[in-house]
């Protein structure tokens, strides 16, 4: 049972003055739901909006509202509306925000919601993202690997090996590769550049090629932080284009991967790694003539396997109207549907049937790279974990962030990521 922070009565209260809660039934019996998109891109809101209009055109008992959230926002913006009463019955998230509303009772566990078909569309990997104890509390259904963008020209006339996802770079590789194309460009130009403003989940998701985890639970079920030989294989490497090699630019480590791209038309860095829907911004901004092609991420020990946090679909447990959120759900991810919200946001579907479709497997763009990596994707290492917001808030992007620009060794990354991160994940596993 959870703790509300307002009072039942002034919740009661702000709900009949605010009109919120989308599920006022008209005295004709129509439910109302309300569906909070975090669709940003146009592709991506035109895409959410018709498929609203096309079930609402035929469900007239069932009629979805469509709100619009923000990604900036989103995880304070519903922890005021769960406790203020007034939650979305159909909440579009990420995996890694869901564990503490999971736990909290705020999300209705969807296992006996779900349709067969859904159930068994979606690869259990992907499923392990929004299962927390015993319960599935989400739809995982759009998911991105990171990849590398590349400029062709200078990949190919540099002589390097050009990866593939079959035979993707090693990580000593890849570091040697990145050495090689700076030495090509010549002065004030570098073989990548890393924007890492938020670096945390692209160490550790990256990380897991290397045999990284960071995060172990043990048999009671508490998890812990270990920093093994394999956690440390990406931030060394990071750490090392930046500091030894030169041949990564330091002037990129606290900008986000927008802030790239102007200096990568421009011929400064020869790669950029970027969230795949990142191509869209590509195809939109690069000058004419310039030519880019997609490389798979570096891969390890345990070959191309990468950690991803899926979009999610979730259902409100205030939500008086469960199965009819649960029926929407299903609706829009129909894997016709999700092809279509996979396109409009330039990212991968989860669902095997969508993920077969041959608009996703073209060399236009890059998409049939990022379909061949889709079956090494895994659940994110922090994914079930509570406490992680604030350990990556507080403890692990200022070390992160130290690290990588010099101004502390790895023993002090160790020390600062396991001792003040497990005292932070303690206060949550009481």
């Amino acid at each position: 049972m959870r703790i509300r922070l307002l009072p039942a009565a002034v919740a009661a209260l702000a709900l009949l003055l605010t009109g919120c809660g989308g599920n006022d039934d008209r005295a004709d019996g129509t439910i109302r739901l309300r569906y909070q998109s975090l669709a940003w891109q146009k592709e991506s809101v035109d895409a959410n909006k018709e498929l609203v209009k096309e079930w609402n055109d035929t469900h007239p008992d069932i009629q979805v509202e469509y709100v619009q959230g923000s990604w900036d926002s989103v995880h304070d913006q519903l922890l005021t509306s769960f406790e203020g009463g007034e939650a979305p019955d159909i909440i579009h998230d990420a995996s890694d925000d869901l564990a503490d509303f999971a736990y909290g009772g705020y999300l209705a566990d969807l296992t006996d919601l779900l349709p067969e078909r859904l159930k068994a569309d979606i690869p259990e990997q992907s499923w392990r993202t929004t299962t927390f104890g015993d319960g599935v509390y989400g739809v995982p259904f759009l998911q991105e690997p990171r990849v590398l963008i590349a400029n062709k020209k200078v990949l190919h006339a540099s002589g390097v090996r050009v990866p593939t996802a079959e035979r993707p770079w090693s990580w000593e590789e890849f570091r040697q590769v990145t050495k090689d194309l700076t030495a090509y460009m010549g002065e004030g130009k570098y073989g990548i550049a890393w924007p890492l403003k938020e670096p945390v989940s692209v160490t550790l998701n990256l990380g897991l090629s290397a045999g990284g985890e960071l995060f172990h639970r043990g048999d009671d079920g508490k998890v812990t932080i270990g920093f093994t030989e394999g956690d440390a294989v990406v931030p060394g490497t990071i750490h090392d284009q930046v500091n030894v090699d030169r041949s990564a630019s330091r002037s990129t480590l606290g900008t986000g991967g927008s802030d790239t791209l102007p200096g990568f038309f421009g011929g400064k860095y020869a790669m950029v790694p970027l969230g795949f829907s990142y191509r869209q911004q590509i195809v939109q901004q690069a000058p004419e003539g310039f030519e880019w092609t997609v490389l798979p991420a570096p891969a390890g020990p345990g070959g191309p396997a990468q950690g991803v946090s899926p979009q999610t679909l979730s259902v409100a447990e205030d939500s008086p109207y469960k199965k009819e959120a649960a029926r929407f759900i299903d609706f829009m991810l129909q894997p016709e549907n999700m092809v279509r919200l996979a396109k409009g946001d330039w990212m991968l579907p989860t669902g095997t049937e969508a993920l077969a479709d041959p608009a996703l497997h073209t060399d236009k763009d890059g998409w049939a790279t990022g379909a061949e990596l889709a079956r090494h994707l895994r659940s994110a290492p922090a994914q079930s974990v509570r406490g992680y917001p604030e350990w990556k808030d507080k403890v692990a992007t200022p070390a992160y962030q130290e690290f990588y620009s010099g101004a502390i060794d790895a023993g002090e990354l160790r020390k600062r990521l396991v001792e003040d991160g497990n005292l932070v994940l303690a206060r949550y596993q009481r």
